[in-house]
């Protein structure tokens, strides 16, 4: 018997899913709203979500990301009767088993269950025992940085090329070194190639090597970093800056691993597996003409996305922590003390350069603050405390704008605003809009559907909901 979670503010669809569900011998609980689903979420373990788009309190494809990076995720199933465009690209992107708009046949609703809890009896049954992995420099334990360890550990148990991508200063190098660390082919070379540095007139040299005698000043010969790499990794940093000239000649080497140095006559072979990274966006690279979509397919055989450290707060106060403690014995410092202040301004601070930015700061901070026992807000650097301020009024002030006078007359009409529950209040104004949007279009659905920008099914849906009639 597995446990399913229904997330979904139709009282009629949340009781049919419950009776169809536990008819296939399964436990149900529903939620009504995204927040209390999530909540469910953190108390217990699920087999499988049933999850609206449309809730009150948020979008049901923005949420799955929160749902998957769970230690023992559910497989996430999409049932919405919002029609949205790429509604079902985006549910796949973001991680969804399957996607089904209301209303749907029992067959529809249930098949995908039945495959979802296939694939995890299967998933659970057949995992190997977990094994310790290397992750030198890699510091956090959220489950975001534990999904990306769990790829990392997928990367290294085979040899297909690995793309990374991320921000930059988000830490693709080290997780880079994590795959070539935990393989096979850790005790040979780990090669970097910064592909941002390569002149399209020294590519070929710097890749390929070169010949004695093949230009002026090759006075020997002289392996390229493809053939220094042999039995072990290549990694391409910044791959998006890889001349167009020369990613066919690149996307052969990879087809072959075979290459020819600059001026020999004979080519030569280099056993290496491929890590690329790049913190640009190689599919809207591909659509200008600016990267070739067969090279794309080739780096991209796995792929792991490093996530920007706003995404991962609970991660930050072990990394100031860490790097704290290595600035301290670097400098040869007694070790500092934090206040909670400094700790909350850590976490209220946005970090457009990641990882690296933290790691910078903690330094200038160590530097600067030697002698001084416990770190406080004043010992961050000014920019980074004038950022924070600047993050919190627009945050609290959106109507700084607005005259005093102005200010206070909204504060009143809001102090005196007559409150009913949430769910009262939205179901009245959603009444009142689609009786007004039928009204104004006249009763007519493709009229309503372009004002409204919802689809016919979505239309219906809402009409069928408040009881308002339509016309053909």
């Amino acid at each position: 018997m597995a446990k399913i979670l229904v997330i979904d503010d139709d009282t009629h669809i949340r009781e049919v899913c419950r009776l169809v569900i536990e008819g296939m011998g399964h436990e149900v609980e529903t939620r009504p709203s995204l927040t209390k689903g999530l909540e469910a979420l953190d108390n217990d373990v699920y087999d499988v979500v049933y999850l609206d788009v449309d809730l009150p309190d948020g979008n049901g494809l923005l949420s799955i990301p929160k749902i998957i990076e769970r230690d023992k995720a559910p497989e996430v199933i999409i049932f919405t009767g919002a029609s949205y465009p790429n509604g079902a690209e985006l549910a796949i992107k973001n991680g969804a088993w399957d996607y089904i708009e209301k209303p749907a046949t029992a067959e529809t609703m249930t098949l995908p269950l039945i495959r979802a809890l296939q694939y995890r009896k299967e998933k659970f049954a057949n995992r190997p025992p977990a094994v310790a992995l290397k992750r030198e420099g890699i510091i956090g334990n959220s489950q975001r940085v534990a999904s990306c360890l769990d790829l990392v550990a997928q990367a290294a148990n085979a040899d297909a090329n690995t793309l990374i991508t991320g921000e930059t200063g988000t830490g693709k190098e080290l997780f880079a070194r994590a795959i070539h660390d935990n393989s096979d082919r850790a005790e040979g070379p780990f090669v970097v190639v910064d592909c941002s540095s390569l002149t399209e007139t020294l590519i070929e040299s710097v890749l390929f090597g070169h010949a004695k005698g093949a230009f002026t000043g090759a006075e020997k010969k002289q392996e390229g970093l493809i053939k220094q790499a042999d039995k072990g990794t290549l990694f391409l940093d910044e791959v998006g800056e890889l001349p167009f000239s020369q990613q066919k000649a690149f996307l052969r080497v990879l087809q072959e691993r075979r290459f020819r140095p600059v001026g020999a006559k004979e080519e030569e072979t280099s056993d290496f597996r491929l890590v690329a990274a790049t913190n640009k966006d190689l599919e809207a690279l591909v659509a200008v003409g600016d990267f070739r979509n067969d090279l794309l397919f080739r780096l991209r055989t796995m792929h792991i996305h490093i996530p920007p450290l706003r995404e991962r707060g609970e991660d930050i106060r072990e990394l100031a922590i860490h790097y704290m403690n290595a600035y301290c014995k670097k400098y040869k410092v007694p070790l500092k003390g934090f206040s909670p202040e400094f700790l909350d301004s850590l976490q209220e601070y946005d970090w457009p350069g990641n990882v690296r930015e933290l790691v910078n700061l903690m330094e200038n901070i160590i530097v600067r603050a030697q002698f001084e026992p416990t770190l406080y807000p004043k010992h961050l650097p000014p920019e980074v405390r004038i950022r924070i301020m600047s993050g919190k009024r627009q945050e609290n002030g959106h109507s700084q704008d607005v005259e005093p006078a102005q200010g206070a007359e909204q504060a009143t009409a809001a102090a005196e605003m007559p409150l009913t529950p949430f769910d009262a209040y939205k179901k009245d104004t959603e009444f009142r809009y689609f009786k007004a949007l039928m009204q104004q279009t006249g009763g007519d659905i493709h009229k309503a559907c372009e004002l409204s920008e919802l689809g016919k099914q979505s239309l219906y849906r809402y009409l069928r909901i408040h009881g308002i009639p339509t016309r053909a």
